[in-house]
């Protein structure tokens, strides 16, 4: 197979939201770039007709419009607070329109391997071709490769058991009693589906969560939180956020969940005022962890069972980039550990940008991100030897001594202040201009 020579091209793979930003910082510093795309347009996840994307039809954004935009490229001011799926897909794409990224962009194009050279080029295999570059970027998103549990029993279960990456349709749940099992974003949208649809519905938990509503006295979450919202005349706000949602969602037992085992700002939130309300309502009822299946029943940790037709598995993703040989990697938690989340510590020409979680919209975070990959591929001399031994050496705290619940996908999780502030500080020592962000709106 013959090797076409590409080494003045970084080669970015993927065009979701974390690949056009990259895309847009690579043009922006005058690097010449290539996007690969294994789908036939831009979106990413957001995008159902994309194979492999967990999208259902009643998902919306859990940040909100005002907070969730790209940098300088605010979501259209009709868009609700919080925008649908189909509403995010057609900004992302006129967003990739405004900057003019498509004509970078090689669609139905999948790279099937990528492998480090001795001069720090990286060769990428797409179908038939080879190519070599002078870097590579990877934005493949963390929502593509389902962590899919086993359960004792299953092999007997006389129903279906679906990863929550397979469902979108309500009307899947008609006539069925349904459990969905894990509380996390999509697992509290999807048991709402259910509540909604299905002859019966259950949400199995193996811990207390906690439920926050998407406004506060008519401010959505984010812009309260973030930008000093104010609580109508003679109501006293709790300066402790644990009581704050106590008081706006009530005792989570009465439902019979378990109470929340966790602060507030300790887990990534859970944004949902449906699956109160549907509690409220009697339309879906709180079950235990599963302990097994047993022909037609689940049967649940406090021995209680439940006829289940259809079990639907909320349980998160794993971590992966599949056309890289992952012992190029070391991992923690199934994470792989990256400087700043970023970059890889021994190999100077390889980053990613997206592996990372926090409290708060991502797109602006992942062109903070986007930025220093651009800055690192356009510093020379002594800056780029610096910014190399900071790659391997530099520990810095992304948390502000926060503590966050001892669960794997906590385990790279960043407290999102300290983290713009980490960022920021290396942007200033190596002379990077802040990005400029559009003010958010007063409410």
């Amino acid at each position: 197979m013959s090797v076409i020579d590409r080494s003045d091209t970084v080669c970015v793979v993927g065009a979701g939201p974390a690949g056009l930003v990259v895309a847009r910082q690579l043009r922006q510093a005058g690097i010449p770039f290539q996007v690969y795309e294994r789908h036939s347009d831009v979106g990413g996840i957001w995008d159902p007709d994309n194979t492999g994307s967990p999208m259902y039809r009643s998902a919306h954004f859990i940040s909100s419009k005002y907070s969730s935009g790209f940098v300088g490229f605010p979501m259209p001011g009709e868009f609700p607070d919080y925008p649908s799926w189909r509403q995010i897909l057609g900004y992302i794409r006129d967003f990739a329109r405004s900057e003019d990224l498509y004509p970078h962009i090689a669609f139905n194009t999948e790279v099937e391997h990528a492998e480090p050279l001795e001069d720090k080029r990286w060769r990428v295999t797409v179908g038939d071709q080879q190519y070599d570059y002078r870097a590579l970027v990877v934005a493949p998103g963390v929502t593509w490769h389902p962590s899919r549990p086993t359960i004792a029993g299953e092999d007997q279960f006389a129903g279906d058991i679906i990863h929550s990456s397979e469902y979108f349709e309500p009307s899947t749940f008609r006539d069925k009693r349904v459990l969905i099992v894990g509380a996390g974003n999509s697992g509290v949208d999807i048991a709402c589906d259910a509540a909604a649809n299905a002859d019966a519905a259950f949400l199995s938990v193996r811990r207390g969560y906690r439920f926050l509503p998407k406004h506060v006295f008519g401010v959505p979450l984010d812009v309260f939180i973030n930008h000093g919202g104010q609580p109508p005349a003679g109501i006293t706000i709790p300066e402790d956020p644990n009581e704050l949602v106590d008081a706006l969602v009530g005792d989570l037992t009465r439902f019979g969940l378990p109470a929340p085992d966790h602060d507030v700002l300790t887990s990534h939130p859970i944004v949902n005022d449906q699956i109160i309300h549907h509690f409220n309502h009697g339309d879906i009822a709180a079950r235990p962890n599963i302990e097994r299946l047993d022909g037609e029943d689940v049967v649940f940790a406090d021995g209680s069972r439940e006829p289940i037709d259809l079990i639907v598995l909320a349980t998160g993703y794993e971590y992966r980039v599949p056309f890289i040989n992952e012992a190029l990697f070391d991992w923690s938690s199934g994470h792989p550990q990256l400087y700043l989340n970023i970059f890889h510590r021994r190999l100077p020409t390889l980053s990613i940008v997206g592996f990372i979680e926090f409290a708060d919209a991502a797109y602006e975070r992942f062109e903070e991100m986007a930025q220093l990959v651009a800055m690192d591929l356009s510093l020379t001399g002594n800056d780029l030897d610096t910014f190399t031994e900071m790659k391997r050496n530099h520990y810095p705290d992304l948390r502000g001594g926060a503590e966050y619940i001892d669960t794997p996908r906590h385990a790279n999780y960043v407290e999102t202040h300290t983290y713009q502030q980490v960022l920021g500080t290396i942007r200033e020592q190596f002379g990077v201009a802040p990005l400029a962000y559009t003010p958010v709106p007063a409410m």
